[in-house]
């Protein structure tokens, strides 16, 4: 499909220009390495009051879905510049699984969850540009720049089967751990909508409600969900190959972002629920950190 170039060079990114967002992209851990230097972080259990905030089901729904569009623009808009009139199946397959898990992650997510802190602009702006550029590293090498013939995927059958089983159950195990939150939320709200027909009183509401979530990975882990979302990831990579650098450089990125946030966010549960309540859950690798 012949779509005009919405940036000529760079959306969708030129191969030169494409190898040096995925060569530069591999820095972003530097980037991340100031998050272990403060807890601020104004969203999710951490947001702030400001007149700047922007809605959270919004701001997350738009956010997150940048990554996939850009991904699925570069597979209409590629193939054209590289001389490919077709893209093997293996191209369509991570291209699928990345938009599949973005779908969940953007609209889904947004839909289903009871109630969203509000998110700071900055917040917002940040993720935007995150998933712009990771989705023109994954979007470059599906759409084109990477494998595209069906020789280039020979032999790697086995390899892909498996990521793709290590991709599926870690999806499905995002889906459970990502729900036993939003659990803690529905509950919470059925107990007050009772009352509330009861006594006759407002809904208080569920906005800033949290408690420990206590099932599943959720025994060990206080982040069990970001846990699930690097197995994902890393069932991604072995799909596309140890030598595909956007997959890798996607995984490492995650967690570089990740899990300092999931360290200060353990040490937020404590400071509100105390250690007791705790116990011996570490904040995202059982019994390691």
């Amino acid at each position: 499909m012949d779509l005009p170039s919405i940036i000529t060079g760079w959306y969708p990114p030129s191969r030169e220009n494409w190898e040096f967002i995925v060569y530069a992209w591999q820095f972003f851990p530097l980037v991340t390495a100031t998050q272990w230097l403060t807890d601020w972080y104004p969203a999710g259990k951490t947001s702030i009051e400001s007149k700047y905030n922007l809605p959270g089901k919004w701001a997350w729904a738009i956010m997150e879905s940048v990554g996939p569009i850009t991904v699925m623009y570069c597979m209409l808009t590629i193939p054209s510049k590289v001389g490919a009139e077709t893209l093997p199946w293996g191209n369509w397959t991570m291209a699928a699984l990345y938009i599949i898990h973005y779908i969940y992650r953007a609209p889904i997510f947004a839909y289903v969850s009871p109630s969203m802190s509000p998110i700071h602009p900055l917040v917002f702006a940040t993720a935007c540009l995150w998933n712009l550029i990771n989705g023109l590293s994954i979007g470059g090498w599906v759409g084109g720049y990477g494998p595209n013939t069906r020789e280039a995927w020979g032999g790697r059958l086995y390899e892909m089967e498996i990521g793709l089983v290590i991709w599926g159950w870690s999806l499905l195990a995002n889906f459970f751990h990502d729900d036993d939150l939003r659990e803690i939320r529905r509950s919470t709200l059925r107990r007050q909508k009772e009352q509330a027909q009861k006594e006759g009183k407002p809904i208080e509401g569920v906005d800033k409600f949290y408690m420990v979530p206590k099932n599943g990975l959720f025994q060990y882990v206080l982040y069990a969900h970001y846990l699930c979302e690097f197995f994902e990831w890393a069932g991604f990579w072995m799909i596309g190959g140890l030598g595909c650098i956007p997959a890798r450089t996607f995984l490492i990125n995650e967690m570089a972002t990740m899990i300092p946030r999931a360290v200060a966010g353990k040490r937020w549960y404590i400071e509100k629920f105390g250690k007791e309540k705790i116990g011996k859950r570490k904040a995202i690798f059982p019994g390691l950190l």
